[in-house]
């Protein structure tokens, strides 16, 4: 059983690069990702957090690294991709976790605030899509990219005008790049998590929207960072070759829930 499960979920020699890996979710995925054999790569800005995270990684028995950088051009980006080349030698696997969230009411967005949105949860996956797909589809060996969406970019969630709108771009941009890079073997997929209580969104979640949330969740409860790691090893693995452009919901039953 481990020999055969190992050649489906196996990531024995592959190299991930986690963006906003020192955060809760794209954590808890990069960990996965070590356990599975993968060697990963934590991209964030906080190294303390990430120094916690690679300790877990290694106890483990796994291997990894942390990089910071400026991600905010398409020539930072470059740099991250050349600097993971020199210490790797290549790259497998890219996840696009980095976020940020406002609850601002709609009337009081701001210019700067709608932007800094964009900049951080659509144009960093963008410019990183760009950047390592074009890496991957040249490179002519394959490639997984999981980019991170939510189920507030597929269906209306009050108080986060902005922030639906940048994850809906994201999940229009999967499905776009898994159509032209699919014969280069490079796979784009997004998983859409439901309520899991991270630094970006605890801000928002007050008693009454709790309350809101778990009565429309069949599951009655938040996700745990943990459960998404299945789906990433899936995407992220052989088990998953024939699977892209797909958005994998982690929800609890939210999405299905109607009355």
């Amino acid at each position: 059983m481990d020999k055969y499960l190992k050649s489906l979920f196996g990531l024995e020699g592959q190299t991930a690069v986690v963006i906003g890996g020192t955060g809760v979710l794209c954590g808890a995925m990069a960990e996965g990702l070590a356990g599975a054999g993968a060697e990963v790569v934590l991209v964030g800005r906080d190294r303390e957090k990430a120094s916690a995270r690679l300790a877990k990684i290694e106890e483990a028995g796994g291997r990894g690294y942390f990089l910071e950088g400026d991600l905010s051009s398409k020539s930072g980006m470059g740099q991250l991709l050349d600097t993971v080349l020199e210490k790797s030698g290549k790259v497998d696997i890219l996840i696009n976790g980095a976020g940020t969230n406002s609850a601002t009411p709609f009337f009081e967005i701001t210019e700067e605030e709608y932007q800094r949105l964009f900049d951080v949860n659509m144009k960093m996956v963008f410019l990183a899509c760009q950047v390592f797909g074009r890496y991957m589809v040249e490179r002519g060996k394959g490639g997984s990219i999981i980019n991170v969406g939510s189920l507030s970019g597929s269906i209306p969630l009050s108080r986060v005008f902005t922030y639906s709108a940048t994850k809906a771009a994201v999940h229009n941009l999967s499905k776009n790049l898994a159509r032209e890079w699919a014969e280069a073997g490079v796979r784009v997929n997004t998983i859409v998590p439901g309520f899991f209580p991270a630094e970006q969104n605890r801000k928002i979640l007050s008693p009454e929207r709790v309350e809101d949330i778990m009565r429309h969740t069949p599951a009655r409860r938040f996700g745990e960072a943990r459960e998404l790691i299945g789906v990433c090893l899936l995407l992220a693995s052989q088990a998953g070759s024939f699977i892209s452009g797909t958005e994998v919901t982690v929800d609890g039953g939210f999405s299905s829930m109607t009355i």
